[in-house]
């Protein structure tokens, strides 16, 4: 912002802030009329043309009710991520591609105002004794927000926006994500109730395949979702129950973490549980979930290989209690049916890497049995083994035709 337009926008936002410190109660459009009115009484003293009156208003506008600068890049659907890093720097991406984008926050007391105004409408709290958190926006992005002194060149902001459609799987299908083939078969599985776990690296695409997948199940019946916060976008289940944990207060007291919500969600008489993602203890609660009835629960993970993500689910019990890794083994062999594991590929491109069948334990050990895999000879999905266990879908009437 120019030297002069930057001088104007200041006056015009003070101005502003000193007529509506008065009022305790004022709506947007309130807001946008006494903004017009000190753009107008600005005018007076300089020429502001009928661009730059738009422009001032709608900065003044977003620096007073909503994240200032950020607050353009919010809504532009074209924009995937937003980084923050202090007030250097701001990157985004587009359709995979990163680039630094030309504006930055002016000062580091205007971005702390912002993570605060993020966090609180999220009912969270970040501040150098809680100096992580991650929260969401009013339109269900993402937001992961760290301030010094763990962030050296802090306050970072990290904002994951989602699609206002969520993408289907005819969609997936569409930009070669996966083969109409392996998606019929999936489909066919959520519809049995088996129960599947989606792995994958950050930015794989685990969230909108978990959206792709929850869409597959029966209309009727009554599905509970459990996350740290909120992004899942299901569509066409009345029945639907959404939770979301909470932070300790500033005394250290009152969070409810995901373990909570699994153990109650138990309670509330759930077909399905649906965990957005498991970071730690709460895979033991998720693993008991899917031991117990709950058949076809779904859930999501961080990891470079479905190999990795079943050693990771190991350890994640491990934190949480001391079992013996034989135990834990059986455990999640009897739990998860099913691993589907994305990546990317070199294009950028988010593709199914691998769709696996755990069969259970040889020798103290998780057996796989691969169904589908990338090939990079063919650019798709290929089919490499059959199904081995397929109880489920002759309990629900499934013949071997879709199978």
């Amino acid at each position: 912002m120019e030297s002069e337009n930057k001088e104007k926008f200041e006056t015009i936002r003070k101005n502003v802030l000193e007529e509506i410190e008065a009022l305790r109660q004022i709506d947007d459009e309130e807001i946008y009329l006494i903004i017009d009115k000190k753009i107008t009484e600005e005018s007076h003293k300089s020429y502001i043309s009928l661009e730059e009156r738009h422009r001032l208003k709608e900065a003044v506008f977003n620096n007073i009710r909503k994240l200032d600068i950020l607050q353009e890049l919010v809504d532009d659907p074209t924009v995937s991520e937003i980084m923050v890093n202090g007030t250097e720097s701001i990157f985004i991406e587009r359709k995979g591609k990163i680039k630094e984008w030309e504006k930055h926050f002016d000062s580091k007391e205007k971005l702390e105002d912002v993570i605060q105004q993020i966090a609180a409408k999220s009912n969270r709290m970040v501040n150098e004794a809680n100096p992580i958190s991650d929260s969401r926006l009013e339109n269900g992005s993402r937001v992961n927000i760290v301030l010094n002194p763990i962030a050296i060149n802090g306050p970072i902001i990290t904002i994951r926006r989602f699609p206002e459609n969520p993408i289907n799987m005819e969609k997936l299908i569409e930009i070669n994500s996966i083969t109409k083939e392996a998606a019929l078969f999936l489909k066919n599985l959520v519809r049995s109730g088996y129960n599947i776990f989606i792995s994958g690296g950050t930015g794989s695409g685990k969230t909108t395949f978990l959206n792709a997948l929850s869409a597959m199940i029966p209309q009727d019946e009554r599905v509970i979702t459990i996350e740290d916060s909120a992004e899942l976008q299901l569509i066409g289940i009345k029945n639907l129950v959404r939770l979301e944990s909470r932070n300790d207060n500033f005394e250290g007291k009152n969070g409810i973490s995901v373990r909570d919500l699994i153990r109650s969600a138990l309670r509330m008489r759930p077909d399905r549980i649906i965990v957005g993602e498991i970071r730690g203890s709460e895979a033991i609660d998720m693993l008991q979930a899917m031991n117990t009835g709950h058949d076809g629960s779904l859930s999501t993970g961080h990891a470079n290989s479905t190999k990795d993500m079943l050693s990771r689910i190991e350890t994640m019990v491990l934190m949480g209690m001391d079992f013996p890794l034989a135990a834990i083994r059986r455990q999640i062999a009897s739990g998860i049916d099913i691993i589907v594991h994305l990546g990317r590929i070199r294009d950028k491109s988010r593709k199914v890497l691998e769709i696996s069948e755990i069969t259970g334990i040889e020798n103290d050990e998780i057996v796989l049995n691969q169904l589908f895999e990338y090939s990079n000879k063919d650019e798709k999905l290929v089919k490499r083994n059959d199904l081995k266990n397929r109880e489920k879908f002759y309990q629900r009437g499934i013949g071997d035709d879709l199978i």
